[in-house]
């Protein structure tokens, strides 16, 4: 008689040196690829899988779910969880886990340089020099202090938190928007949005995506922020309408933007490109090394947990 291990799909390659190994202790591990064996594999597997393995980008829709009758639990890379449909799993019965904590420090410093980037024009600056135009007839415009500022954060939770002890050291005023004030913390809390833009600097988008905030961010908020405002996102690209972003950069509405996140990734629109008061990178708020090895290490932790005690170790809030 063989003991038969339990199936787990993969539906992202996760980078780690230990990768195959860790997942294939307790399961037999499917990889599943869009490609011609696309319907035979999950013809072959569905009824087998019991955990999935996916990731904050990965579309993983009620229908996806759907296709496996017998998942348990669904394992994502990532802190976001706006592209998992995550209430449809819970109604299920079906755990979900994320990786929270081990990436707020890099997001939280990858934020600050976007900030910093953008308000001394580091961008522009690079091209300047590579362009040959460091010591000819065109003068480098100026870029604007940070220090002794005022930042507005946009959702304070882990990562707001951890922006706001970034700038604290730059000696930033600092005050934050929630749905709710935070009873542990004694930074200001203001309730509209608007005033918020109104009053900062600096604006820095830290909340969740998905449904309830996209938008959030419109044409209102950026003319509130004003031609001097600088607006940073490392939240979703849907927080922000871009339309309106793209039309008060072009407009001198806003003074300028660190963007790390775009409505349809990856995908950014043209007039972007072109303007040298905006930032531009390629979604890496947590791509370091390290917390890339972190996050994986969570998944593997959450995916042994289930295997060892029928519950993973960071289960998502019921949504």
């Amino acid at each position: 008689m063989t003991n038969k291990k339990p199936t787990l799909i993969q539906l992202v390659a996760i980078a780690h040196h230990d990768t195959d190994a860790q997942l294939a202790k307790h399961y037999n591990v499917v990889q599943l690829k869009n490609g011609p064996e696309h319907d035979a594999t999950m013809a072959k597997v569905r009824a087998d899988v019991e955990v999935m393995v996916t990731s904050a980008t990965q579309p993983t829709s009620a229908d996806l779910i759907d296709q496996f009758p017998n998942l348990k639990a669904i394992c994502s890379f990532g802190v976001g969880y706006d592209s998992l449909d995550v209430k449809h799993a819970q109604k299920k019965g079906i755990q979900v886990s994320n990786t929270p904590d081990v990436l707020n420090d890099c997001v939280a410093d990858h934020a600050f340089g976007l900030l910093l980037a953008t308000a001394r024009r580091l961008g522009h600056a690079d091209r300047f020099v590579r362009d040959n135009l460091w010591g000819s007839d065109q003068r480098f415009p100026l870029g604007v202090k940070v220090s002794h500022k005022k930042l507005g954060i946009v959702g304070l939770g882990r990562i707001g938190m951890a922006i706001a002890q970034r700038a604290a050291g730059f000696d930033m005023d600092i005050r934050y928007h929630n749905r709710t004030p935070r009873s542990e913390t004694n930074l200001t809390y203001e309730p509209s949005l608007h005033a918020l833009a109104e009053w900062a600097d600096f604006l820095v988008i830290a909340t969740v995506g998905g449904p309830s905030t996209r938008g959030l961010i419109d044409a209102e908020v950026l003319k509130a922020l004003g031609p001097k405002g600088i607006i940073i996102n490392i939240s979703r690209g849907s927080v922000i309408d871009e339309d309106a972003l793209v039309q008060a950069l072009q407009e001198g509405v806003l003074g300028g933007a660190g963007l790390d996140v775009y409505e349809n990734e990856p995908k950014v629109p043209d007039a972007l490109k072109t303007m040298d008061n905006v930032l531009l990178a390629p979604h890496i708020a947590s791509a370091t090394v390290e917390t890339r090895i972190a996050m994986a290490e969570l998944v593997f932790s959450n995916v042994d947990a289930f295997a060892a005690t029928g519950k993973v170790i960071t289960p998502i809030p019921t949504l």
